[in-house]
């Protein structure tokens, strides 16, 4: 779940994503190969040769990269004409091209394809990148300049989007430390370098953790109610581990939320469900207590240093909540409602457990299980059937026959005209209403070694403008999904389809953006989960299920008793999912606005002592642990994991847009849509681009619906 942004130093900073497959052998001849990151590349639609990229081609495209910007930035500071616009501004923007799309190529597959050699790069460049940034907005003579354009230009002169440009230039210099004196520059560079080295580390350990940590079972009998094709992937991967005859399960969803939901063996699922839980916290080389303890202070130092009283209110004061006080705001006003449905759906988990004889407490690891026990006994509703009619490509079929009928978009596959960077990945072509190319969309669905958990949206390449002409993005989805099974195709959840269309919601917002400046590009944080998440309210609307909802088998369409009965259940288990997602952003919130961190602060610890003075059902843990919360620890959602409920509130009052016009897909509220959410970028700050659409505030009455509270 990544937000969509530029990776230019100057637009966003470097992101600290994804890696490169091995180069062809077509490359082994050192003596011929040639390093294709250094030239424009001649493919279709401009795609990187990312078969022919080695490790040390990322390296030195990188290096260079920074080298050039660096003399970018010197022909600004030494021009002799006075500051204007174009000469500092748009100059600026336009600096460190090539390191763009050296890191632009390099960082989206440092997530999804690691290896050792390319974590190991990541570490050395990871020092390199964040001094280059302070060299560039702690550099005295080249704020000098943005100042001077800033204080003294006209802004009447200036077209909307300029004038955007030049404050967000001009705010981002005095926000990274520009006005600071020497000795606190020096200081906060310190910081910086220290805080972006152990973001890095947490990601990897958390990374290793996931993968390669393993639960076994030794009997099928273990496995009892275990879908057949999750118990023919878990010996598979026990095979590959050297364990044939056993059954093994990572900490990949994909591999362990069936045995949660669905495994009748309650010792098995103990063991999973802390296993998964625990990653980042079992005392072995890979353990991020410590690291996490130490971002904390050394978030808390800068803010300080930046003139803030915590690291939450630093880094609101660029966000629509502005404040913690308003995040705190929010989710207490949805806390109690959740709390007390899962307290409700509680009582149900444990009748579920009398029936098996159990008279003890449940655990969490009960929670799932005895949950879709429950949804099975109140409404005679069982996910897995619903499964069998959401094969993963006829999924994707029903994601682009939505975005065809709100935007006229259309998509081709395109297959030995481009380079892959990952043989499961397929490559599309996106074309516009009137037939224009508008992006290429890699689907990148399955899990593999190397790929960090978890489902985000990135960019190859953002969009951008080349001498007055629209180039167009290449924009990846990639997710950890079910993949098949000997006797199955690729059949998904309930979640996982939701989380397509989410990922799909962030496509789309790439795709349709279109903006002259990188650094007019980036909305909010707590803004840019919108146009995600108001894409899943079609995924399960009867209307698009019609299109994509086909059994395996037989090809043949939802049944209608079938889908009544979802629709009955599908606010059940709410309060669980609302109290671990809030849990969650109460963890993050609560780490940032403290303003003098405990010696040997125990960040597990205070977790659990913060949860339990909320009074959260002691059977739910936050959706992250703190050593595996990816969000806040590795940067990105610091102090901003709340921004998906925050983007709920503005997503389930905008599908009431379309919902109030008896037409979900309207076509003069989709082009409001598209027009004020997802083309402007960051040209206008958030509500402004919200109230443009809606012509009013959000309320949050439709999200307290739509979750059954």
């Amino acid at each position: 779940m990544t937000a969509i942004a530029s990776s230019t130093l100057l637009a966003a900073g470097c992101r600290s994503q994804q890696e490169a497959v091995p180069a062809e052998d077509a490359t082994a001849d050192v003596a011929e190969h040639q390093n294709a990151l250094l030239a424009k590349s001649e493919n279709l639609h401009g795609i990187e040769s990312f078969p022919r990229l080695t490790v040390g081609d990322y390296k030195e495209a990188i290096l260079l990269g920074l080298e050039k910007q660096k003399q970018n930035i010197s022909a600004i500071i030494s021009n002799p004409q006075s500051p204007t616009f174009l000469n500092t501004i748009a100059a600026l923007d336009n600096s460190g091209e090539e390191l763009s799309r050296a890191i632009d190529t390099f960082d989206p597959l440092a997530s999804s394809n690691s290896t050792e050699e390319y974590r190991q790069l990541e570490k050395e460049l990871s020092p390199l990148l964040s001094a280059h940034s302070d060299e560039i907005f702690m550099n005295d003579s080249l704020f000098a300049r943005v100042k001077k354009v800033y204080d003294e230009t006209d802004t009447a002169t200036l077209g909307k989007e300029e004038r955007k440009l030049l404050d967000n230039i001009y705010k981002r210099f005095e926000r990274n430390g520009a006005c600071l004196s020497p000795a606190d520059k020096a200081k906060l560079k310190e910081l910086n370098l220290e805080i972006s080295s152990l973001q890095l580390q947490f990601s990897q350990n958390l990374l290793h953790e996931t993968n390669n940590t393993f639960v076994i079972a030794d009997s099928i009998t273990q496995l009892a109610g275990l879908p057949q094709s999750d118990i023919e992937r878990a010996s598979a991967m026990a095979a590959e581990q050297g364990q044939p005859g056993k059954w093994m399960f990572n900490m990949q969803r994909a591999s362990c939320n069936p045995v949660l939901q669905y495994c009748s063996n309650r010792d098995l699922r103990r063991r999973v469900y802390l296993a998964y839980t625990n990653r980042g916290n079992q005392g072995n080389d890979y353990d991020s207590k410590a690291i996490c303890a130490r971002l904390v202070d050394l978030r808390l130092q800068r803010a300080k240093l930046m003139g803030f009283k915590n690291c939450a209110s630093q880094i609101l004061d660029t966000r629509m909540a502005k404040t913690p006080e308003a995040v705190y705001a929010l989710l207490d006003q949805i806390w109690t409602p959740a709390v007390a449905k899962a307290n409700e759906e509680l009582a149900d988990i444990c009748k579920e457990m009398q029936k098996d004889g159990l008279t003890c407490e449940p655990e969490a690891w009960d929670y799932r299980y005895y949950l879709e026990r429950a949804r099975k006994a109140k409404y005679d509703f069982d996910e897995s059937q619903l499964s069998e009619y959401l094969e993963i490509h006829n999924v994707l079929r029903g994601i682009f026959h939505v975005a065809n009928r709100l935007y006229g978009l259309t998509f081709k596959e395109i297959t030995d005209k481009a380079p892959a960077y990952e043989p499961t990945a397929q490559t599309w072509e996106v074309y516009d209403r009137d037939s224009t190319l508008l992006a290429i969309f890699f689907s990148d669905y399955y899990p593999r070694a190397g790929k960090r958990a978890g489902a985000w949206c990135t960019s190859f390449r953002e969009q951008r403008y080349e001498n007055g002409k629209r180039v167009a993005p290449v924009t990846v989805n990639v997710c950890s999904m079910t993949p098949a099974s000997a006797d199955r195709p690729a059949l998904q959840s309930i979640d996982n389809v939701t989380t397509m269309f989410h990922e799909f919601g962030h496509a789309l917002h790439s795709f349709m953006r279109d903006v002259h400046y990188s650094g007019v590009g980036n909305v909010e944080r707590d803004f840019v989960e919108l146009p995600s998440q108001i894409n899943e309210h079609w995924a399960f609307e009867p209307e698009v299920l019609d299109v994509y909802a086909k059994h395996y088998k037989t090809g043949a369409p939802l049944p209608k008793e079938l889908l009544a009965k979802y629709e009955a259940a599908s606010k059940y288990g709410q309060g669980f999912a609302t109290v671990e997602y809030l849990a969650a952003s109460y963890s993050d919130m609560d780490l940032h606005v403290l303003t003098e961190v405990p010696q040997n602060l125990d960040v597990m610890q205070f977790e659990t002592q913060k949860l339990a003075e909320r009074g959260i059902p002691r059977q739910i843990a936050p959706r992250y642990r703190i050593t595996n919360f990816s969000h806040t620890m590795g940067g990105g959602y610091t102090a901003g994991y709340y921004s998906y409920i925050w983007a709920e509130v503005l997503d389930a009052d905008a599908f009431e847009a379309f919902k109030e016009t008896g037409d979900i897909f309207n076509p003069d509220v989709a082009a409001r849509f598209r027009k004020y959410i997802l083309t402007p970028g960051g040209i206008d700050n958030g509500m402004t681009m919200y109230r443009n659409f809606r012509g009013a505030d959000p309320k949050i009455d439709p999200l307290l619906k739509n979750r059954g509270l």
